[in-house]
């Protein structure tokens, strides 16, 4: 089974994600976020120790 035919399967299972990241000191969601921060957004690279 594609990947495409199990997201349509399980469709009905599925919620929204909110994606929340650190601004300025404070957690912000990044949906509220305008179309440049959320290219600059796009671009960062994940830490990992």
């Amino acid at each position: 089974m594609s990947k495409n035919e199990m997201l349509e399967k399980l469709k009905d299972k599925r919620q929204k994600c909110i994606v929340y990241t650190r601004v300025m000191g404070y957690h912000r969601p990044v949906e509220s976020f305008n179309i440049g921060k959320i290219g600059e957004h796009k671009q960062r690279k994940q830490f990992i120790e």
